[in-house]
């Protein structure tokens, strides 16, 4: 059986789509919106280009959807970034990324973006807290945190090619 696969377009002006593919091949995709909203929506499995359903939700829907789907979100030791007006996210960098080979300090992020790189997932690895000398690679997953619209910003600049 596939395993499932999770893409992320970046929509200027909007947000972030993610789309996900499952492992029984259902489409399922999530449209984070800049405000916090978010669009829900699963795809019809006869037509995968025909919306079978769709719903906007609220930031508080979200996150109670997110309760249902992941209950240990309620970790005390977690960092409750959304309280705190912060995100927190995965930056995939394509095999075909501007950045690949390229040093990390020279993306100029925190300047350009105010979004701290606090980790690099290289294959089953984590490099926590990369210096500015650290090369990027593609396939590399860079977790970023900021404020969203920091964020975007730096999955736009990380999405260069």
């Amino acid at each position: 059986m596939p395993a499932s696969r999770l893409s992320r377009t970046p929509l200027p002006g909007i947000g972030i789509r993610y789309d996900l593919t499952t492992r029984e091949q259902q489409r399922l995709s999530v449209i984070a919106h800049r405000d916090g909203a978010r669009t829900l929506s699963a795809y019809r499995s006869d037509d995968p280009d025909e919306c079978a359903l769709s719903t906007r939700l609220s930031s508080g829907e979200a996150d109670a959807l997110i309760d249902a789907l992941m209950p240990s979100h309620h970790s005390p030791t977690l960092l409750h970034t959304t309280d705190l007006g912060l995100v927190a996210e995965r930056v995939l960098l394509s095999a075909t990324s501007y950045w690949n080979g390229r040093l990390l300090g020279e993306t100029r992020m925190r300047t350009e973006t105010g979004v701290s790189i606090v980790a690099v997932l290289r294959r089953a690895d984590a490099i926590p807290s990369p210096t500015p000398d650290f090369r990027l690679a593609g396939g590399d997953t860079l977790i970023v945190i900021g404020t969203r619209e920091g964020v975007e910003t730096a999955a736009t600049i990380l999405g260069r090619e």
